[in-house]
């Protein structure tokens, strides 16, 4: 039976919906490949995720033993967490609510041969 070995990021001041548009891309990569397509693309989000990832390898190594070079990205999915809720004054004394999400990020790596 493969273990997985997993890393989980919560209450992560980020949209979960421009998070997943991200964790899609590299869902089902390599490490290695998923590691340069957050190295390279231009999104926030791109640098937490990639400290996830280096995460999630670091416990395949340390617990499991697993070589970084041999897995890949078996789960990644973000769920929404507590939104902070703000007000923003507007015309004639009325308070507009903001709502500034936050989200969990969670990545699980799979060992192949």
């Amino acid at each position: 039976m493969q273990k997985e070995a997993y890393a989980k990021s919560e209450y992560l001041r980020l949209s979960p919906h421009k998070v997943r548009r991200i964790l899609d891309q590299i869902r089902g990569k390599k490490y290695q490949e998923a590691l340069m397509l957050l190295e390279f693309m231009p999104y926030r989000p791109c640098k937490i995720i990639k400290k996830i990832l280096e995460s999630a390898a670091a416990n395949a190594k340390n617990n499991y033993g697993y070589n970084k070079n041999n897995l890949i990205v078996n789960q990644a999915f973000a769920n929404s967490g507590p939104a902070l809720k703000r007000f923003q004054p507007r015309a004639q004394g009325r308070a507009f609510r903001i709502h500034k999400p936050t989200c969990h990020i969670t990545l699980t790596v799979k060992f192949i041969t």
